[in-house]
C-alpha cells in the first residue's frame, strides 16, 4: 500500500481497489449484526406488539423505565447485580495476576507448560457442565454433603439457602477464569527487559523483591487496562450461570436483573420492558466504564483513551 494520504478518494480506491474488496463482507457483517439491530432500541419507547410491528406498536414514552424502578423487586435485584459483579470483580482480579507471576518464576519449561494447560483447561468447559459439577459436588447426594455426614454433621442444601449462592457463584468464577485471565499478563511479562532482572540479581535482590519491583510495575499499565474494561461488567452478571443455578428460594440473593427481565420481558412476552431495561443496563455500563477511565487518567495512570 502506498504510504501517506492521497490528493483523492478515487485515487485511493484505485490503488488499493483489492484490499477493499477483501474487507466489504466483514464490514457488511458488521454493519448488519452491530449497527441495524439498533433500530430495535424504539421498542423500549412503544408497547411493542408482534402483530403490529415496529411501526405501528403505540408509544408510551418512558413507561417501562418507571415500571422497573416502581417494581417493588426493583431495589433487591439492583443490589443483588451490582453486588454480584464487584465481588467478582473484587475476588477475580488479583488471582490471574499471581498465578501468571507464579508461572513467569518457573524454571523447568516443561512443568510450566502442563501447569499452564491446566489452569486453562475451566475456561473451555460450558457453563451448564460447571453448574451441573456443582450440583454433583454440593448436591444433598454429593461429595461434600456425604463426608459431611459421615463425620456426623448436618447437611447443607447449598442451592436452597440465599447465604451460599453469592459465595459459589463468584468462586466457581474466579476458578474458571484465573488460567485464562493470567495469558494477558503472561505476555505482558515477557516484555520486561530481562537485563532488569539480571541487575537487580547483580545488586544482591531476592525473588520477592524483583517481584515487587519489576515484574509487578512492568505489567501494571495490564492490569489498569483490564480494570477499566471489567469495570463496565459490573452490573453485566452473566445470565446463562445465575439462571441455571438461582431458584426462587435463593431469589433474595440470587434474583439480579438478567433473569427479572427474562422473567418479565420474555416469559410474560413483555418486549418492551426487555429493551428498556436492557436499554438502561447498557448506558449504565458505559458509564461506569468512562468513570474507571475518568478515575484512570486523574490518577496518571493508562487509559483507554
Amino acid at each position: 500500500m502506498r504510504r501517506g494520504w492521497p490528493h483523492s478518494l478515487t485515487k485511493e480506491y484505485r490503488l488499493n481497489k483489492h484490499l477493499y474488496l477483501m474487507i466489504l463482507p466483514a464490514f457488511i457483517g458488521f454493519i448488519t449484526f452491530h449497527y441495524v439491530p439498533l433500530y430495535g432500541i424504539v421498542m423500549a419507547f412503544k408497547q411493542y406488539d408482534l402483530i403490529l410491528g415496529f411501526q405501528d406498536s403505540p408509544w408510551v414514552g418512558f413507561k417501562h423505565f418507571a415500571s422497573f424502578f416502581n417494581d417493588p423487586y426493583s431495589v433487591r435485584i439492583i443490589r443483588n447485580t451490582l453486588l454480584l459483579g464487584f465481588y467478582s470483580l473484587l475476588f477475580g482480579t488479583l488471582p490471574p495476576i499471581i498465578l501468571a507471576l507464579m508461572l513467569n518464576e518457573f524454571t523447568n519449561q516443561r512443568w510450566k507448560r502442563i501447569f499452564q494447560s491446566i489452569s486453562y483447561l475451566p475456561h473451555f468447559i460450558a457453563i451448564v457442565v460447571i453448574v451441573g459439577m456443582m450440583v454433583q459436588l454440593l448436591g444433598p447426594d454429593g461429595i461434600v454433603n456425604t463426608m459431611l455426614v459421615s463425620l456426623g454433621l448436618e447437611q447443607i442444601y447449598f442451592f436452597n439457602q440465599a447465604e451460599y449462592f453469592r459465595t459459589l457463584y463468584v468462586t466457581s468464577g474466579v476458578w474458571q477464569g484465573v488460567g485464562w485471565g493470567s495469558i494477558l499478563y503472561l505476555a505482558a511479562l515477557t516484555g520486561i527487559d530481562p537485563e532488569l532482572y539480571e541487575a537487580s540479581y547483580m545488586d544482591g535482590a531476592n525473588r520477592f523483591q524483583r517481584i515487587w519491583h519489576i515484574s509487578i510495575p512492568g505489567i501494571m499499565p495490564t492490569i489498569v487496562i483490564l480494570l477499566i474494561l471489567n469495570a463496565s461488567d459490573v452490573i453485566n452478571v452473566g445470565f446463562e450461570k445465575v439462571y441455571l443455578m438461582a431458584n426462587p428460594a435463593i431469589y433474595e440473593t440470587g434474583d439480579v436483573i438478567q433473569t427479572f427481565v427474562y422473567r418479565r420481558g420474555i416469559v410474560d412476552r413483555n418486549f418492551g420492558f426487555a429493551t428498556a431495561v436492557g436499554l438502561l443496563n447498557s448506558v449504565t455500563s458505559f458509564m461506569i466504564l468512562y468513570a474507571a477511565n475518568r478515575i484512570a487518567r486523574m490518577t496518571k495512570q493508562n487509559s483507554l483513551w
